[in-house]
């Protein structure tokens, strides 16, 4: 894994992409390197994975064609016979770097994998880039006058500038825990979204879609489903362990990491054991490891230290980021790294097969008249209050209501009007890719895959592994496995009465796991940070009151708040205090 930037079509100071990607230095610390040409410094920090020669070195040159890329393409072997050549590596950016030379834009189509990627053309003076189908790597840009600039992660682009923060962005934050593409916190700055390329060519920029899942429901025979299920994993899974440098796999104890885990032959696998006991999934882990027989690591972690991860992870996620795996996913991957360069999370089962106790909540009935008069009674800053939001609402409005911190009522009563003001639709993201024409258990697939998963769970894993330095693949994210899971009809993947998730998944693998390994309940590792704040009521209250001061909220009086939302209201809190102590850097920019 790597990390690129780049300044296009813009006069800038000599070293602009020197000091951008020095920035990303935590996503490629074995090489970094710059190449400029007039008016254009493209910059690479490599990660070598595949080829760990001087000859894999990027940006990588063909022709007039210049090639800074991320991540890893799965299928390059295959493309690679498929291509004239020379070849100088063995490096799975050299083919895709011939690929694009020989197909152009159409290239991206062929790419099995996860990568964000730059190519600049020097004789069309054209740049086009592009970010993977499901956006498991993350890619940037902002504009600058005529020019472009662009970067793997905010931070890199912050060196042209602080520009002025996004209150839409914000509010968004209360709705998803995140901000969605094609928004960041920072006015001016986008996130390409998953599946989309951009191009620019004289100053003008065009962004397209050249992917779109399958989402037609074809497999209604649980038998026939299941074996393709498990004969597609046996080919995507080994092939996502291809690597030059010792792979490893994150092992909790759901079904997810042990389908990866039962496709390969005899992995080294990383657990995280913690407290309390009933949330601590290192037993359950350790039985999968014995019953695979993987070279298994498990460390044990103590309490966490509020205030380390408190000014970690604002500077790890470059804006307010809502979720409290990610602490976890951060001490996974340091403890991974010690060992390996790669590894295997099993990312992607709860979307694709409709995991999570949400989805069960979904599917039950809209409260009657008795609960949405006691939903207008009781105050909204209270648990009560929340819990009866979520009954009363249904479609895409409970959707959003039990995957997001922060119901709509609760919404309006805690946040300051102007931020309210700034954001008039605040399901705008959910809304984009609500597809009221399918199945209800269908429609939340879909709403997943399009929204959460990329905005939420892969934004946290890709930010908090390469804060390590370490790559993370998900196999279950392989965009056939995805094709595959969407066609499935829903029966296959949930119960009608939402009981039960995850229903193929776990018809293909309860013969391969140990007995009665899937009747464990589903758990997680969760920060206690109720039990915490009341140890330490002055770390909240005094919280509150900056967010208050900055005008993003109205300061309750009376609130009962959970763990998750106390998470996102310190998280944003703490990233406001990162910016406003952020130097102001001059940019340098000119429309050239």
């Amino acid at each position: 894994m790597c990390g690129i930037a780049g300044v296009i079509g813009c006069e800038v100071a000599p070293g602009t992409a020197e000091r951008m990607i020095r920035r990303l230095a935590h996503r490629g610390p074995d090489a970094s390197a710059t190449w400029v040409g007039e008016g254009v410094q493209l910059a690479h920090a490599r990660l070598a994975i595949l080829d760990l020669s001087p000859a894999g070195r990027q940006p990588m040159e063909l022709g007039p064609l210049v090639l800074s890329y991320n991540g890893e393409v799965y299928n390059y072997l295959e493309l690679r016979r498929s291509l004239r050549g020379p070849f100088v590596s063995t490096t799975d950016s050299e083919a895709v770097l011939h690929l694009l030379r020989r197909d152009g834009d159409a290239g991206v189509r062929s790419l099995t994998g996860m990568f964000a990627l730059a190519l600049w053309d020097q004789h069309r003076r054209r740049l086009l880039l592009a970010r993977d189908r499901l956006g498991i790597k993350p890619l940037y840009y902002r504009h600058l006058g005529h020019g472009l600039a662009f970067a793997s992660e905010l931070k890199a682009l912050l060196e042209l500038g602080v520009p002025g923060v996004n209150d839409a962005a914000l509010a968004d934050v209360f709705t998803y825990k995140f901000v969605p593409a094609p928004e960041t916190a920072f006015r001016g700055i986008f996130k390409l979204p998953p599946a989309h390329t951009l191009v620019w060519e004289d100053g003008r920029t065009r962004i397209e879609r050249y992917w779109t899942p399958l989402s037609s429901q074809e497999l209604r025979d649980a038998g026939e489903a299941t074996e393709r299920l498990g004969e597609l994993l046996a080919r995507v899974i080994p092939e996502h362990v291809q690597s030059d440098v010792p792979v490893g796999v994150f092992l909790s104890g759901g079904i997810d990491s042990a389908t990866t885990v039962s496709f390969l032959d005899r992995p080294r696998t990383f657990t995280l054991g913690t407290e309390p006991a009933h949330r601590d999934e290192a037993p359950a882990a350790r039985r999968i490891a014995e019953h695979f027989n993987t070279d298994h690591i498990e460390e044990r972690v103590g309490p966490t230290d509020l205030e380390a991860t408190l000014a970690t992870l604002p500077g790890v996620f470059d804006e307010p980021f809502g979720d409290t795996a990610a602490w976890s996913n951060w001490q996974v991957a340091r403890l991974a790294r010690r060992h390996v360069t790669v590894a295997l999370s099993g990312e992607g089962g709860d979307e694709l097969f409709l995991g999570y106790q949400r989805h069960g909540k979904q599917l039950r009935p809209e409260g009657g008249p008795v609960v949405r008069f006691a939903a207008a009674l009781v105050p909204p800053l209270s648990h009560t209050g929340r819990s009866l939001h979520r009954r009363v609402a249904a479609g895409l409005v409970r959707y959003a209501e039990l995957s997001g911190p922060f119901t709509g009522a609760q919404q309006h009563a805690l946040l300051h009007p102007r931020l309210l003001a700034a954001r008039e639709d605040p399901l705008w993201a959910f809304r984009a890719a609500w597809r009221p024409d399918l199945e209800p258990r269908k429609a939340m697939q879909w709403l997943d895959i399009h929204t959460t998963l990329p905005g939420g769970i892969l934004t946290k894993v890709d930010r908090t592994s390469m804060a390590h330095s370490l790559e993370v693949r998900p196999p279950l994210l392989d965009h056939r496995v995805v094709e595959l899971a969407l066609s499935l009809h829903p029966d296959l993947l949930r119960s009608p009465d939402g009981r039960l998730g995850k229903l193929i998944l776990r018809r293909l693998m309860t013969p391969r796991l140990p007995p009665g390994h899937l009747d464990r309940p589903k758990s997680g590792f969760n920060l206690p940070l109720r039990r915490w704040i009341s140890d330490r009521p002055g770390l909240l209250e005094a919280a509150l009151d900056r967010l208050a001061d900055a005008r993003i909220i109205r300061r309750p009086r009376r609130a009962a708040f959970g763990s998750e939302q106390i998470w996102t209201l310190l998280m944003l809190d703490r990233w406001l205090s990162t910016i406003a102590d952020a130097p102001m850097r001059a940019t340098g920019v000119g429309s050239g």
